[in-house]
């Protein structure tokens, strides 16, 4: 994990650079047209930056190596990051939603729309290219801090992106309401956006099994030693952003040494360590001709009598 510190901590310095350069450029586009539609996305851009401060922290968290405290590590934390960022889009929907609102209600005309929308196009470059590679980089780091922030830039981008639509039909229909309207639909869409970034990390948080995908790979290489005679049961995986934990019981030739056991259950590690990248399992020997074997695959294990 600490080999990650420094690439992970530089695209979160990126993402703030980013954020900073387009809320300038954004803002001085609002100034110049008046477009609420614009002021919107400078509203966006604004979260941008204090995801990104959060994202930074986060990271810098995350790299800490296990201790006798947090003896899983702080991986976890990620989650935290994720659903800040999405508490933070949805306080942003709001924000735009009240400032179109009047806007709605008294149109205002809008002025020197050529040199704003030159200026939003440039700050959604810059957004779309920092969005890339952070959507590579937590693709590789496997890093959902990162994957959120990519994820949130590439909203600012089809929001300024709606935006400078509504911005040209504002220009050739001459319907100014065309402007609120558009921030309207804005707000709404970036709620979405939010409220699934909340969903994953309140998912996280509550410890969600592995993808289907990934246990269907567990599932597989488990099941080839069945000819062996070896069995599994109470197969249980848990997510902590990047880290992913697994535990399974394996039931064993009763007329197995301890040493044999111990070979195969290493062996099966390996290979599922081989298979999902970050994760960790821990396998737990069993008879399977002992009744006690089969009282524990449900969480809680059977009282015994």
């Amino acid at each position: 994990m600490a080999k990650q510190e420094v690439p992970l901590t530089r695209y979160a310095w990126l993402s703030i650079a980013a954020a900073i350069v387009t809320i300038l450029m954004k803002s001085v586009a609002y100034l110049v047209t008046g477009s609420v539609g614009l002021l919107s996305d400078a509203l966006e851009s604004t979260v941008n930056l204090a995801s990104a401060i959060v994202a930074l922290l986060t990271l810098r968290v995350a790299s800490k190596p296990a201790n006798d405290e947090f003896t899983f590590g702080y991986s976890k934390v990620e989650y935290f990051s994720s659903g800040f960022e999405g508490g933070m889009i949805l306080l942003a929907a709001i924000g735009i939603i009240l400032s179109a609102l009047p806007r709605l209600i008294n149109p205002q005309p809008l002025e020197q729309l050529g040199l704003g929308l030159i200026i939003s196009v440039c700050a959604s470059l810059i957004n779309l290219g920092v969005a890339l590679v952070l959507k590579r980089a937590g693709q590789r780091y496997h890093s959902i801090t990162l994957e959120a922030d990519s994820k949130h830039l590439m909203t600012d981008v089809l929001t300024t992106a709606g935006v400078l639509v509504g911005i040209a039909l504002v220009a050739l229909t001459g319907w100014l309401r065309l402007d609120p309207l558009v921030a309207l639909a804005v707000g709404v869409n970036i709620i979405f956006t939010g409220y699934k970034l909340l969903v994953r990390s309140g998912r996280g948080l509550l410890d969600m099994s592995l993808p289907e995908e990934e246990l269907k790979s567990v599932h597989s290489i488990l099941g080839s030693y069945q000819s062996q005679g070896v069995g599994y049961h109470a197969l249980r995986s848990r997510q902590a952003a990047a880290r992913k934990f697994l535990v399974v019981h394996l039931l064993l030739p009763g007329e197995w040494t301890i040493s044999a056991g111990h070979k195969l259950a290493d062996q099966i590690e390996n290979q599922v360590r081989d298979a999902i990248p970050n994760s960790n399992i821990v396998t737990h020997i069993e008879p399977a001709n002992d009744p006690l074997s089969l009282q524990d695959a449900s969480l809680d294990r059977a009282a015994e009598m």
